[in-house]
């Protein structure tokens, strides 16, 4: 359904606004009399354990953000709302995020808890153990910190709370639950649609089913033109090609035939995007060959 992302520096208070997200959101979701799945996904939660030792270093960060990233993919589906309660700090992750909801087609919204970096040190220093930023590395989040924008369609709707609020305005919550329940949808596009890939044995089918049909072609026809049953193999459906009026001969069939295999082989290579993966089998491929080779015969 959503995606909400939090986003702040470290110890700005994002755990605490998210539970409230949460509360808020169930409350809605049962006076509407849904059966919503609201769920908040923690860095440090029991499932992640991210430890605020992984980022002092870039080597130890890589694997931390991609674990979130994860989990996050993971996790998003059409009848929950996701709260990702982490620093999110980098404006490519957050497009990361942006992509595999818009795949899903579910609403995404940004949430930025606006702090100042004095109150983030102060609540820092408040913090035990593992729970707790070394100094260097808060200092370095703070230099690194990409605030969200709401000039960018990943980063868009965007809310901004303050630190200083006790509680979350009501017009700023009910704007917040609009936005996932209600929200435009974006579609995916080609940059986060899975690409289908060809099976494994699909340039041989090529090859041998377009070889069948140069043969037959050459074996069947008249000089007289006009229709000619073709198939792949005796088990297949039968095909009609309309042949002009004149002999075909093995050089330009030849030629026809490393067009269409040139064109199939980018298809195999690359995969495809089109509505639907293309048909492999011995019938696909013929079928696909004999509606070329009649289009470009006919000119």
């Amino acid at each position: 359904m959503a995606v909400v992302v939090c986003s702040g520096y470290p110890c700005s208070g994002k755990s605490f606004r998210s539970n409230q997200i949460k509360e808020f959101f169930q409350k809605r979701d049962i006076q509407s009399g849904g059966s919503k799945q609201i769920i908040v996904l923690s860095e440090n939660s029991h499932s992640l354990d991210i430890k605020r030792s992984a980022y002092d270093t870039s080597a130890a960060e890589k694997p931390a953000r991609a674990a979130l990233l994860t989990a996050i993919i993971r996790l998003i589906s059409p009848d929950t709302i996701l709260i990702v309660d982490a620093p999110n700090y980098i404006k490519g992750f957050r497009y990361q995020i942006y992509c595999a909801a818009r795949e899903v087609k579910v609403r995404v919204a940004t949430v930025y808890v606006l702090t100042s970096q004095e109150q983030c040190r102060e609540w820092n220093k408040l913090r035990e153990g593992d729970d707790r930023y070394s100094d260097e590395t808060l200092e370095n989040l703070f230099l690194r910190y990409e605030e969200p924008s709401s000039m960018v369609r990943w980063d868009s709707p965007l809310f901004t709370l303050l630190w200083s609020d006790e509680s979350i305005p009501q017009s700023t919550l009910d704007a917040l639950w609009d936005a996932v329940d209600k929200g435009k949808v974006s579609n995916p596009n080609s940059g986060t649609v899975a690409t289908v890939k060809a099976p494994t044995d699909a340039l041989a089918t090529l090859e041998k089913t377009t070889h069948s049909i140069m043969q037959q072609i050459m074996s069947s026809q008249d000089g007289f033109g006009g229709f000619i049953t073709l198939s792949p193999t005796p088990s297949s459906s039968p095909l009609k090609l309309m042949l002009p009026p004149r002999n075909i001969t093995l050089p330009e069939l030849s030629r026809l035939k490393r067009q269409f295999v040139t064109a199939q082989k980018k298809a195999i290579t690359l995969g495809t995007i089109e509505r639907g993966s293309l048909d492999w089998s011995e019938d696909g491929v013929c079928q696909r060959f004999v509606i070329f080779l009649e289009e470009q015969l006919q000119r």
